[in-house]
């Protein structure tokens, strides 16, 4: 098991971690619906109150935080344990949203594409151009469960399209340090895919699926949100095994770092030299923070 240093407890269901350089990590609570602010020393504040589900968040070319609002889920609470369900009595759609850090103003960039609406936004990623991957897992509903996509979009709200349709349960995303591919953690499966890029927005065309297949570990692994380091390996945070997987490009190295909590969601790198990662420990509620073996990769418009 990691080696990890609690930062703050008492989060509802913490998502989407940012490490800035003040030391602080702003992330999204998603039971609570806010965007919030954890100090070194452990005190949360709220950024946003954003309601519905927030989830995977970045800092866009501007300054600002983008999140993926997934509309919301139903919650259950066990043994001291919080789990999301179906979608949420008062779903109130998928969206892509804006924060303003400064003020909390919050602006709502996309509900929909080419007429689709986004059920349940859940990671995003800056691509050097200033664009931005992100993943819909959809949502349950009983019987019934949507198929996700990966979408492309830019952040002043002027273009967004389709990439790839249909996915499983799309959950994470990244991209390679050369921005040639980028990956999808499928949640269910427990598959992370490599889809090599074209052009920023758009996939190269004719690729099969087994050709986009990087790895999957052994046992039962839920797939959620990622990061990458900077030789390339995609670190993902896995459900039920609950920790951090690392895959390395080809699939050939897979290295399971446990952390106890057996729904781990994220992770994010920040400190000197990027080797300190920050993990979200969400059906505990906490924040927790660790040294990683190896320097996570700078993202675009951040960690710079």
């Amino acid at each position: 098991m990691l080696k990890m240093e609690e930062i703050a407890s008492g989060l509802k269901f913490p998502e989407g971690p940012i490490a800035m350089e003040d030391g602080s990590v702003i992330l999204v609570e998603i039971e609570r619906g806010t965007l919030s602010r954890v100090t070194p020393d452990g005190k949360i504040s709220v950024i946003a109150e954003l309601g519905g589900g927030p989830n995977g968040a970045a800092i866009g070319p501007d300054g600002a935080v983008y999140v993926c609002n997934n509309g919301g889920f139903e919650w259950h609470h066990r043994d001291g344990l919080t789990i999301p369900g179906d979608i949420a009595p008062d779903y109130s759609g998928g969206r892509i949203e804006r924060v303003d850090l400064e003020t909390g103003k919050v602006d709502v960039l996309y509900t929909e594409c080419n007429g689709q609406p986004l059920n349940g936004p859940n990671d995003i990623v800056f691509d050097k151009e200033g664009g931005f991957w992100f993943t819909d897992l959809g949502k349950s509903r009983g019987r019934i469960k949507d198929r996700g996509a990966l979408y492309y979009a830019k952040p002043d709200g002027s273009m967004i399209r389709e990439a790839m349709f249909p996915l499983e349960s799309p959950n994470g995303v990244g991209l390679s340090p050369d921005e040639k591919k980028v990956y999808v953690a499928d949640t269910v499966p427990g598959r992370l895919w490599g889809f090599e890029i074209e052009k920023p927005g758009h996939l190269k065309t004719g690729t099969a699926i087994p050709d986009t297949f990087v790895g999957a570990p052994q046992g039962l692994n839920f797939f959620d949100s990622l990061a990458v380091d900077a030789e390339g390996n995609v670190c993902v945070a896995t459900i039920f095994n609950g920790g951090i997987t690392s895959i390395s490009p080809d699939g050939k190295k897979v290295e399971h770092f446990a952390t106890g909590d057996y729904i781990t969601t994220n992770i994010c790198f920040g400190g000197k030299d990027l080797k300190t990662a920050y993990i979200t420990l969400s059906s505990t509620g906490r924040l927790v923070k660790c040294e990683w073996p190896r320097a996570g990769l700078p993202l675009n418009f951040h960690n710079k």
